[in-house]
């Protein structure tokens, strides 16, 4: 059963699965996929950017196993998560998304959940450690200390990493929009070839994902992210304070792991190995060997089996 405040809906005509539970917030409508016992200990797995939550497929059920309350939330711009109002713009800036986090756990009554995310989903996560630590049990973050400061100046990086970043520089322009909304399954499906290269993955999975990219606010929340970021789209003044606080680079304090896939085409791993001064003494990193970017889908059992161990080394 739904917890209160949660119902579920089927629309037929929109794009995502025919029926999810969903739940509001202040903002969002969020559908979410959830496993397991409803009184198990929580556990919140976010997807990132191009995915959704069937990332998590294989990494919810041994959780569940043990007793967890899972939930996989869609993001803001993903499958059937809505906004509430049609003329609120559609961003998606940093702390608009771990904001939506925290607002999803209190929609949800969870007072405090595990936490495990990649790309925008781990940046959820890492915010909420830093804004709420005592909502947070535990925290599984891929590719490291994900929180950007986007008040400073944008620097250059290496060349290899510039060339890595050009679907960011396509979409600051108008040309980039326009080939997103015209060309979004081209695009996204190129970066999962590239950001994981040892991946084979089949037409169906991409095709089950790619169906959350059809949600009407997709374009609009991309491309607002990575505008926003690099300082050429407005940010939300409700957030500015949190913004000027997660610049500072606040250390998390929460029980954490750190996991990077070795042969991630888009954030390397060299990037997360300065971060374990940013967590807690005798945070562990580990960099994951045949695995790529997209984690959960390649090594769903490194996830599972991190996230397992700090629960068993955490109070509930």
């Amino acid at each position: 059963m739904p917890p209160p405040g949660a119902c579920r809906t089927s629309r037929a005509s929109d794009p995502g699965p025919a029926q999810v539970p969903t739940v509001r917030t202040p903002t969002l409508e969020i559908g979410y996929e959830e496993w397991g016992d409803a009184g198990g200990a929580p556990v919140v797995l976010l997807h990132g950017f191009p995915d959704d939550a069937h990332a998590w497929d294989a990494v919810a059920p041994p959780l569940a196993a043990r007793g967890c309350r899972v939930v996989a939330p869609y993001l803001r711009g993903y499958g059937p998560t809505r906004f509430l109002d049609p003329a609120a713009p559609r961003m998606a800036q940093q702390a608009a998304i771990g904001q939506d986090l925290l607002e999803l756990l209190a929609a949800l009554e969870i007072e405090r959940a595990a936490l495990a995310g990649y790309d925008w989903g781990g940046r959820a996560a890492c915010i909420a450690a830093i804004l709420a630590p005592a909502r947070v049990r535990a925290l599984v973050t891929i590719g490291g200390y994900n929180v950007q400061n986007t008040l400073a100046p944008p620097r250059p990086a290496s060349a290899a990493d510039e060339r890595g970043y050009w679907y960011q520089w396509y979409f600051n322009t108008e040309r980039g929009r326009l080939g997103l909304e015209q060309n979004r399954r081209e695009i996204c499906r190129l970066l999962w070839r590239d950001w994981s290269p040892g991946w084979r993955f089949d037409d169906a999975t991409f095709e089950r994902a790619a169906v959350a990219f059809d949600n009407p606010d997709f374009v609009p929340v991309v491309i607002h992210s990575y505008r926003h970021r690099h300082g050429n789209a407005p940010s939300d003044p409700r957030f500015e304070a949190i913004e000027r606080r997660l610049a500072e680079r606040p250390r998390i304090e929460v029980p954490s792991v750190i996991l990077h896939g070795r042969d991630d085409g888009v954030d390397v791993p060299r990037h997360s190995e300065k971060h374990l001064a940013l967590f807690p003494d005798g945070t562990a990193r580990h960099v994951i060997p045949d695995a790529g970017h997209f984690l959960p889908r390649e090594q769903p059992a490194a996830v599972a089996d991190a996230l397992l161990a700090l629960l068993g080394r955490t109070a509930r």
